[in-house]
């Protein structure tokens, strides 16, 4: 993982240190996107293409899209018009270290990033697949995705949603963005088939709940200091999670039970499989 993690560092480094754009806006765009972080969407990238033998100069491209994205939506999430934290990965949030107008435009640039580093000619992708990891980024970080998930939870702030409720929620604002990391990364492969897709998309929408639930456990079991944010805010903010509806040690099961099901959906898809499987155990295992 740390072989990965260094990579698309480096690379995320070098392409946004090459964007033409006003200085305080790079400065914030560079802020948020290299502070630390797991590069976990980043690693299921790398972990699925390879899986199917996709190359590593397409992965790259794609590994860097999507920590974009992943980026633009952590500004935007903690915004006072959102969640209104001061803090993030243990730094300043980005409204908090420029201000609110710079941390919008940064969220925003990094946005259409994504699907700029996607759609150049430098990518190393088909027309076919820049256009097919584009549109499946755009689904899963747009209004029937993420933006639809945020929205969800926004609604909720105050109530106990039912269960089969809250997992929406959570597909969508956490869970959407994990599945198009694993298939985006597949589709970079010349050589991927309808059923390992269909596999590969089990597997993250398991993982993609499980890293939720594990996230719901860990606002109440860590501490800031661990979280690199601030702990207990869920329940300071009002907000739906599965220890409020379940209770905490039926939740950890669940989040066993998912990761479980996740590593059955990659049993039979290659014999390349290792990184999958260590990024799932990370989710369930993980204190912060």
């Amino acid at each position: 993982m740390l072989e990965y993690q260094e990579r698309i560092q480096a690379f995320l480094d070098a392409s946004l240190n090459d964007i033409d754009v006003p200085e305080r806006l790079q400065a914030a765009m560079r802020y948020s996107t290299l502070s630390g972080g797991k590069r976990f969407r980043a690693l299921l990238v790398y972990a699925s293409g390879l899986a199917v033998n996709a190359p590593l100069a397409r992965l790259d491209t794609v590994a860097a899209a999507l920590e974009c994205m992943h980026a633009y939506s952590l500004i935007h999430d903690d915004l006072p018009a959102m969640d209104d934290d001061e803090l993030r990965r243990g730094l300043p949030t980005s409204h908090i270290k420029y201000d609110e107008a710079t941390a919008i435009l940064a969220g925003d640039a990094l946005q259409t990033l994504a699907f700029e580093m996607v759609a150049s000619d430098s990518s190393g992708l088909s027309d076919a697949q820049a256009r097919n990891i584009c549109l499946k980024l755009a689904i899963s970080s747009g209004q029937t995705g993420m933006v639809g998930g945020q929205i969800l939870d926004i609604q909720a702030t105050n109530s106990q949603l039912s269960r089969s409720a809250l997992e929406n929620v959570h597909r969508r604002k956490t869970g959407a963005l994990i599945n198009a990391a694993v298939i985006c990364g597949a589709l970079c492969s010349d050589d991927i088939s309808k059923s390992q897709l269909n596999s590969l998309s089990d597997y993250a929408d398991n993982l993609g709940l499980a890293f939720q639930v594990v996230d719901d456990i860990l606002d109440i079991e860590s501490s800031t200091q661990e979280l690199g944010k601030p702990s207990g805010s869920d329940v300071e903010n009002g907000k739906s999670t599965y220890p409020a509806l379940i209770g905490l040690q039926k939740s950890k099961k669940l989040a066993l039970t998912l990761y479980q099901e996740s590593i059955v959906s990659i049993a039979t898809i290659s014999d390349n499989t290792s990184l999958l499987e260590d990024l799932a155990k990370l989710v369930v295992e993980r204190t912060k």
